[in-house]
This record gives structure tokens, C-alpha cells and sequence, in this order.
């Protein structure tokens, strides 16, 4: 077996990942292929937290446009990741992948409440810790919450998955042009205004030291290449690029 470089992890997933073709809703057979692949992680002897969006079936950017106040969209697109927190337990405990779903938000009849020592707990004993709600506050994004969660759960790495390879200077779909880059330090990312993560959420891992790995969820075998060390998708840490 490879030698792990990162023994704790935590999975930023968007929303869109559920979701079908266009990115709406919430397809079994998305779920069924992420579950697959954070089963292979997990066998890996892997400790894997996970933080996923919910623009696959609501994006609060929407309700503002119709007038909406703020807060309440927000509240509403963190009670939608609670939905996709669920979806992607069921499909992971179909391929008999223990997992527990914990919200900041409470709501006791479907998820645990938040507890950080109660997580970390679950992943010593070899279950998969799904966070939903968000960081429980509105005018946060779930970038936000997952780096937070996993400063709070000691993740050695924040892995953001995506449907591209890494990290590009315009959009590789709209620009064939783009250039790829393999490694950003967070003062690049930031500045560059990159869409890596948010900058709130690229602070708190400079200020703390964390890696974020971006890299293509899809790819069968770029999870795996990640947590061994070999270089894929693009890497952003403090070293200068």
C-alpha cells in the first residue's frame, strides 16, 4: 500500500456535483459515482469529512435579484445543503460506507447537531462525517464552512472537487487558451482573484497553514494520486509558486 501524505481530509463538494447534466437537482447516479469514490479513500484508512453546496437546488444570488433579504436566501441555501448532506448519505451507506450527517442548523428528527469532539469521534472510529448547514450563519459561503470545519476537525488538507483538472487563469470550457496552473501560493490565488475558493475561506486556510488541493472529482484517480502526494489538479499552500 502507498504511503499517505494526508491521513485526514476534508471533501468541498458543490452542489452542482449531485445534480444532473444542466447541474439541477439531485441524481442518484451522481451520488452513487462520489460515493464510490470516497469509499476508496475511506479504504484507504483515510479519515474523510465532507462539506458540500447547494446550487444544485438553490442559489441564494436568485432570491436577491427578486428582492429577497439576504439572510433568509442564505438560510434557505443552508437548509438545502442539509438535503444533499442526506442524499449523499444514503449512497454511501447503500455501499456500506458508515456516515453520519451533522447540521449547524438543528434539526434533531434528520441530522445531529455540529459538535466538533462528536465528529472528530465519528472518524476515529472509521465513519464518514457529511456537514450540512452551512457555518450556521447567513453571509457565509460553504468555501467558508468547509475550511473552518476542517481547521476545527484538524484536516490536513482541504481537497475542493470540481468537474475541471485544477485551477485556470479564464474559463478552459469558454477558452481553450487557459493555462493551468499547477501550483498558487494563497497571496497568488487572492490576488489574482482566482476562483479557487472565496477569499474569506482562502484566508483562514493562510492564516492556518492549510493546503487546498483542487482537482477533478470525476477523474478516477486523481483523489487517490492526491493523498499519496503525486501531483495533480493544483496545489495552493504557502510556499511561493
Amino acid at each position: 500500500m502507498e504511503k499517505l501524505k494526508f491521513r485526514r481530509i476534508l471533501l468541498k463538494l458543490s452542489g452542482e456535483a449531485l445534480g444532473n447534466q444542466e447541474g439541477f437537482g439531485i441524481d442518484p447516479k451522481c451520488a452513487l459515482d462520489i460515493s464510490s469514490r470516497v469509499k476508496e479513500v475511506r479504504e484507504m484508512g483515510v479519515d474523510v469529512a465532507i462539506v458540500i453546496g447547494a446550487g444544485n437546488l438553490w442559489r441564494g444570488r436568485q432570491g436577491l435579484e427578486l428582492g429577497m433579504d439576504r439572510a433568509t436566501a442564505d438560510y434557505m441555501g443552508m437548509l438545502a445543503t442539509v438535503m444533499n448532506a442526506l442524499a449523499l448519505m444514503d449512497s454511501l451507506e447503500s455501499m456500506n460506507v458508515v456516515t453520519r450527517v451533522q447540521s449547524a442548523i438543528e434539526m434533531r428528527s434528520v441530522a445531529e447537531p455540529y459538535i466538533r469532539r462528536r465528529a472528530i469521534r465519528h472518524m476515529e472510529k472509521g465513519r464518514v462525517v457529511i456537514f450540512g448547514g452551512g457555518t450556521g450563519n447567513p453571509y457565509f459561503s460553504t468555501d467558508t464552512a468547509a475550511a473552518l470545519r476542517a481547521m476545527e476537525i484538524d484536516a490536513d488538507v482541504v481537497i475542493k472537487a470540481t468537474k475541471v483538472d485544477g485551477v485556470y487563469d479564464s474559463d478552459p470550457k469558454r477558452n481553450p487558451d487557459a493555462i493551468k496552473f499547477d501550483h498558487l501560493s494563497y497571496i497568488e490565488a487572492l490576488n489574482r482573484r482566482l476562483e479557487v475558493m472565496d477569499s474569506t475561506a482562502i484566508s483562514l486556510c493562510m492564516e492556518n497553514k492549510l493546503p487546498i488541493i483542487v482537482l477533478n472529482l470525476f477523474d478516477p484517480t486523481a483523489l487517490k494520486k492526491a493523498l499519496i502526494g503525486e501531483p495533480v489538479g493544483t496545489l495552493v499552500d504557502d510556499n511561493p509558486s
